[in-house]
């Protein structure tokens, strides 16, 4: 079993937005995945009320509990695991990154979200993880992402090879518990949220049947 925690100490950067979208990947990919929402905002779990379906499985959890459930997932034989946490300045964030394989940081590319980076990004260097901040939301055309990432670069930070645009289609249905990949499946977005999933499981070498990565193509 692989984990991997969604963590930003700034708000409004879109992790559940990213969390979901890896779960839903995920199971394409034919692998069995929970996402436990940390977050009080509980955003994710209540994209999951709005989908009605058991998959990909969204489950509210608090930070005590977090390892518990962690060794509950592993005996009933979760693949993937997903980490959606809060932007708070408690230490859910930092139990979250304790317990994960990989750390995935969104940023914007903009001076406000890499001003509030920092935190974060200390977060994931105490645990001595593999840890990527992934620019999200950003223009389609412009200066702004290679800026970003030469900035982050600069400073020692990794950056995903993946960068997610602004997209109606990651958000439009969500209000269905819908992601790019099912209401728009040949659309950029989806394709975004794709080839996203895919590196992820290479960073963390993770197998996945040529059969299922056809169907979720």
């Amino acid at each position: 079993m692989k984990t991997v925690c969604v963590i930003s100490r700034k708000g409004g950067v879109g992790k559940s937005q990213i969390s979901v979208h890896l779960a839903v990947c995920a199971e394409m990919l034919g692998l069995t995945t929970v996402l436990f929402d940390l977050d009080p905002q509980a955003s994710s779990a209540i994209w999951s009320d709005h989908r009605g379906e058991p998959t990909p499985a969204v489950v509210p959890a608090q930070a005590p509990r977090l390892r518990g459930l962690l060794r509950q997932a592993e005996a009933q034989g979760v693949d993937i695991v997903i980490l959606d946490t809060p932007p708070s300045a408690d230490s859910t964030a930092a139990d979250a990154a304790a317990v994960a394989d990989l750390m995935l940081i969104p940023c914007q590319p903009s001076a406000f979200d890499l001003d509030a980076i920092g935190a974060s990004v200390r977060i994931a260097k105490v645990t001595g993880k593999p840890a990527f901040v992934v620019i999200n939301r950003a223009p389609m055309q412009g200066s702004e992402v290679s800026e970003t990432r030469a900035t982050l670069e600069s400073a020692g930070v990794s950056v995903s090879p993946v960068v997610l645009h602004q997209r109606k289609a990651y958000s439009s249905r969500a209000h269905e518990g819908r992601t790019a990949m099912e209401h728009e499946p040949n659309g950029k977005a989806a394709g975004e949220a794709r080839t996203l999933m895919a590196w992820v499981l290479d960073i963390m070498a993770v197998q996945v049947a040529d059969e299922n990565r056809s169907v979720a193509a």
